[in-house]
């Protein structure tokens, strides 16, 4: 993995940290003893539980791994309560209109950023965008559908 810094907020960092627990606590002990029960059962050429523990314990360890390096870049963002006057960065709730109607984003980290939570990346089309804008400022995206026009409503 590259030094690249991962923006995370609070919560999005207490995730990772509880999945990185639950692997190195529960489930690598528990795929280690599978893989020691079927190890004991002799021939490991034809054992088909040995050869699909193994991988298991291959791909938690690779997570496991990969989650230690992304506490260890991470850099916590803080949740923005703003003021009117402020402007949109990481951490930040917005509030825009499109066409007269309204959605909320939250401005995340890559890590973290889920659609269907409303949560975007500061690194998409869209959180590029709004970085740095103020309440009532327009930004323009391009959509697969065209160009869409934002205006930012309240930030919170």
């Amino acid at each position: 993995m590259d030094s690249k810094k991962i923006y995370l907020t609070k919560i999005g960092l207490e995730e990772l940290r509880s999945e990185h627990e639950e692997l190195t606590k529960a489930k690598r002990p528990e795929v280690l003893e599978r893989v020691s029960q079927a190890r004991s059962m002799g021939d490991l050429s034809e054992n088909a539980e040995y050869v699909a523990a193994r991988e298991e314990l291959s791909f938690i360890d690779g997570r496991i791994e990969e989650l230690e390096e992304l506490i260890k870049q991470a850099v916590l963002i803080q949740d923005s309560h703003t003021r009117s006057g402020d402007v949109v960065k990481l951490g930040s709730t917005v509030t825009v209109s499109i066409k007269g109607k309204k959605e909320v984003f939250k401005v995340v980290g890559e890590w973290e950023a889920d659609p269907h939570e409303k949560k975007i990346s500061h690194e998409s089309p869209l959180g590029k965008a709004l970085i740095g804008k103020k309440v009532g400022e327009k930004v323009e995206v391009e959509a697969p559908a065209g160009t869409v026009v934002y205006t930012i409503a309240s930030l919170n």
